[in-house]
C-alpha cells in the first residue's frame, strides 16, 4: 500500500499532512494491515526532521506560483511549473501510488496534475473558509474532498466534501500543564497571555506588544514566540521598556517553541493572542483556550481575514484588524476577556466545539479505504 502526500511548502499544509500520516500508520497498526508506504512530493522538504520520524519519504518536485498580478516571473515559473509535471509523473509512475493526499497550493499541482494523468485516486483538503485555486481545479475530479471550515462546503461538489476541521498532530493535542510553570519559570498564581507570532513571527503584533508591555505585566506574565528574525530585537527593545519595572520578569521571550514547550505554553496560559493561519486557530480550539486573533491585512492575505471571522462567529474568539490595532485597544480587550471568567470559559467551550479533534483520522479512514480498494484491483 503506498500513500502520495503534496502540498505547499509552508507549515500550514505540511504539519497537517504530518498529522493524517500519524493516523494512517495508527490506523493500518490497529486494522492489521500492511505498513503503508509514505511519499512527499513538494519543491522542498519543509521539515527534515519531521519527515523522517515519520517515515516519509520525500521526493522533490519543482513548482511555479500561480500570480494573478503581471510580473516577468509568471513566464519562468510557467516552464517550471511544465518540468514540474513532467518529473512528478515520472515519479508517480514508479511509485504507483493507490492515493494521492493533496493539501493544495500551488506546489501541489504538478502531482496532482500528474495523478490526474495517471488515474490515480486524489483526495483534496483545504484548510481555508475560501479554498485555494488548485483545490478548486482538483476538487472537480478528486474521489474526496475535505474542509476545515463549514463555508469551504459551498465551492465543492455535493456529495463529495466532508466538513472534517483542519488535522492536528497528536503530539499537539494534549496539554501539558504538570511541570509547564517551572519550566517557564512562571508564576502560577499569576494570569499568563502566550502571544503567538509564528515561525517568522510577525512585526506589527510585536510592536504593538512593545508599546503595551510595561502596562500588561502590571496584571500578566506573557510568553511571546517573537519567530528566529525577531527574538534579538525583541530581547533588546523589551529590556529598555521594562527598565526599572519590578515585573520585567514576567515577560519571555522565544525564538521557536518545540512541540513539548508548545504544549506546555499552551497549558500554562489563561488567553492566546495569534496570527489566523488555519494551522494557528485549530491547535488554539483544540487546546480550548480563549483567543484574540490578529490576521494578516486582507490585501495581503485575504485567507487570514477570511479564517479570523469563520472562527470568530463560533464564539471563541475576538479579531482585532491589523490596521486599527494599538497598544490601548490591546491592553483593553486583553482586560475585557481577562475580567470577565463566565466570558472565557464560554469561549473556551465554544473552541473545543469547534475544534474536531478526529479531523486527522477521519481522512486518514478514506485514505485507506481508497488505497485497499485501490491495491485490490
Amino acid at each position: 500500500m503506498k500513500i502520495v502526500f503534496t502540498g505547499g511548502g509552508t507549515g500550514g499544509h505540511f504539519y497537517p499532512i504530518i498529522a493524517v500520516a500519524e493516523a494512517v500508520r495508527k490506523i493500518a497498526r490497529e486494522r492489521k494491515l500492511l505498513t503503508p508506504e509514505l511519499y512527499y512530493i513538494a519543491p522542498h522538504p519543509y521539515d527534515k526532521r519531521a519527515l523522517f520520524e515519520h517515515d516519509i519519504v520525500f521526493k522533490a518536485s519543482p513548482a511555479g506560483k500561480i500570480r494573478t498580478y503581471m510580473s516577468v516571473l509568471n513566464f519562468f515559473d510557467f516552464f517550471k511549473t511544465g518540468w514540474g509535471i513532467i518529473q512528478a509523473t515520472v515519479q508517480l509512475f514508479f511509485i504507483y501510488p493507490d492515493v494521492v493526499f493533496s493539501k493544495g497550493g500551488y506546489a501541489s499541482f504538478p502531482t496532482v496534475f500528474a495523478a490526474r494523468i495517471l488515474r490515480i485516486p486524489v483526495v483534496i483538503h483545504d484548510s481555508d473558509a475560501v479554498p485555494g485555486r488548485v483545490n478548486l481545479w482538483a476538487g472537480k475530479f478528486a474521489r474526496s474532498i475535505a474542509v476545515s471550515y463549514p463555508e469551504a462546503i459551498q465551492f465543492f461538489p455535493t456529495g463529495r466534501v466532508a466538513h472534517t476541521g483542519n488535522p492536528v498532530r497528536k503530539e499537539l493535542l494534549t496539554l501539558v500543564r504538570e511541570g509547564a510553570f517551572e519550566f517557564l519559570k512562571l508564576d502560577p498564581n499569576t494570569p499568563t497571555l502566550f502571544i503567538i507570532g509564528g515561525s517568522q513571527g510577525a512585526q506589527r503584533i510585536n510592536n504593538v506588544v512593545l508599546g503595551a508591555l510595561k502596562n500588561l505585566v502590571l496584571s500578566y506574565q506573557i510568553i511571546h514566540q517573537t519567530g528566529k528574525k525577531h527574538l534579538k530585537e525583541m530581547e533588546i527593545t523589551s529590556r529598555v521598556v521594562l527598565e526599572g519595572s519590578k515585573y520585567a520578569h514576567r515577560y519571555k521571550t522565544f525564538d521557536h517553541l518545540n512541540p513539548l514547550a508548545l504544549r506546555m505554553s499552551a497549558g500554562a496560559s489563561d488567553l492566546v493572542i495569534s496570527r489566523a493561519g488555519s494551522g494557528a486557530i485549530f491547535e488554539i480550539a483544540a487546546w480550548g483556550k480563549p483567543a484574540i486573533i490578529i490576521p494578516i491585512p486582507e490585501s495581503v492575505s485575504r485567507d487570514q481575514h477570511r479564517n479570523a471571522f469563520a472562527y470568530t462567529r463560533s464564539g471563541a474568539a475576538v479579531v482585532l484588524e491589523e490596521s486599527n490595532v494599538t497598544p490601548n485597544l490591546l491592553i483593553s480587550e486583553i482586560d475585557r476577556i481577562m475580567n470577565n471568567k463566565a466570558l472565557r470559559e464560554e469561549m473556551s467551550k465554544k473552541a473545543e466545539a469547534f475544534a474536531r479533534p478526529e479531523a486527522a483520522n477521519a481522512i486518514a479512514r478514506e485514505l485507506l479505504a481508497i488505497a485497499v480498494e485501490h491495491e485490490s484491483k
